[in-house]
């Protein structure tokens, strides 16, 4: 029976993690949840059904307390810090965002290993999240499960590259990208995620956040790194070793599976999810990145190479500018445009090395001044 702390319960990693609880009650006991304040009650009822002893909550206490009855609350900004130090077997961190880095390193710095979803984690803070071991994580994002799974299929040392596979989007085959509207950016053609990171998907920014993500978890150059779009989304990425072989892990475009190896500490839960039906005829489509129309990735490469202060000026710029066009306020197109501006215009300026969060703190803050001050400009 494994123990997990899962953070983020809520939102769609949380959602399909708590399932897979839910159908294998012989292997998982859920010992504590924490999300923020805008689903509270589903928190409590998540707490109540799992028989879950203590919730971490953002929204406010003395509500969170009246409708939490017995269940202990630990309320606060930092509430998903304090729950992730809970001793377990596996903390999966679920946070949307940049806010997920503080739980990552409070887990860590107790000696729990983290199943990662949270991969601001290691855009923000990769050299911070690292200084704990590669063993004291386990990937999530679909592409980088993939990518563990495929790497024990040969060493290190024989490795040539990973290729990443991205869906495209829903705008993979749009020439005119000018007047996008955001229903069309949330209607994603094979993925149900929430949508922060279905508009990254749509910018493709997700494929440049998971390029330095990848470059952390597997220790690797960024020149061993590279992506093509998959739009089927079944083989979620690819490693080449270098006697030409090219090992691909595939499944179905569903989170579970990815979730379902993490959480049992990389291994394999039977029906986790449905695998491919082999009875059918499958056409699996690849091709290269139009880097013109998707600038993001090369983006993200850029900022990834420079290392420093970059990558965190790049995801917190890019968080501001995403929430600009979910409410309105600029053009699809304006997302990109608004993250590299802030890159340029903060860059030269980013520390050559992160000590500690406060240093990923400071950097990000400004950074969203300066990509709330374009966004209000336009």
């Amino acid at each position: 029976m494994r123990e997990i702390v899962i953070l983020g319960s809520t939102g769609s990693i949380g959602v399909q993690a708590l399932e897979i609880v839910a159908a294998n009650p012989d292997k998982f006991r859920v010992v504590a949840l924490a999300a923020g304040s805008k689903n509270l009650e589903l928190l409590i009822e998540q707490a109540r059904k799992f028989k879950v002893g203590v919730i971490g909550t953002t929204a406010d206490a003395a509500k969170a307390k009246d409708l939490a009855g017995d269940i202990q609350v630990i309320d606060g900004p930092k509430a998903a810090s304090e729950i992730a130090t809970i001793p377990c077997d596996i903390v999966l961190n679920g946070i949307t965002g940049s806010i997920g880095l503080g739980p990552t390193l409070a887990a860590l710095g107790v000696g729990n290993k983290v199943a990662l979803a949270n991969k601001e984690s290691l855009v923000a803070g990769g050299d911070l999240v690292m200084a704990f071991g590669r063993d004291s994580i386990i990937p999530v994002d679909s592409e980088h499960s993939a990518l563990y799974q495929c790497f024990l299929s040969g060493k290190s040392s024989e490795v040539k590259q990973v290729v990443l596979t991205a869906s495209g989007g829903p705008f993979r085959d749009r020439k005119d990208m000018s007047d996008i509207k955001l229903e069309e950016a949330l209607a994603h053609p094979t993925w149900a995620m929430g949508p922060v990171v279905t508009i990254n998907s749509a910018t493709l920014m997700n494929k440049g956040l998971e390029i330095i993500e990848a470059h952390y978890l597997f220790d690797l150059p960024y020149s061993k790194i590279s992506a093509v779009i998959h739009p089927q989304s079944v083989v979620h990425s690819m490693v080449e070793f270098i006697d030409g072989s090219t090992i691909a892990q595939a499944s179905p475009p569903n989170m579970k599976g990815p979730i379902a190896y993490a959480l049992s500490g990389a291994n394999r839960i039977a029906k986790a999810t449905n695998p491919i039906d082999w009875s059918q005829n499958h056409s699996w489509n690849f091709s290269p990145i139009d880097i013109n129309k998707f600038p993001a990735v090369d983006l993200a490469r850029r900022c990834g190479e420079l290392g420093g202060g970059l990558p965190a000026i790049f995801n917190a710029a890019n968080e501001v500018a995403v929430e600009a066009f979910i409410n309105g306020a600029i053009p699809f197109t304006s997302i990109v445009e608004i993250v590299e501006e802030c890159v340029q215009n903060l860059g030269g300026g980013s520390p050559v090395s992160i000590r500690d969060i406060s240093d990923v703190s400071a950097i990000e803050n400004d950074a969203r001044v300066q990509a709330s001050k374009i966004v209000q400009e336009r």
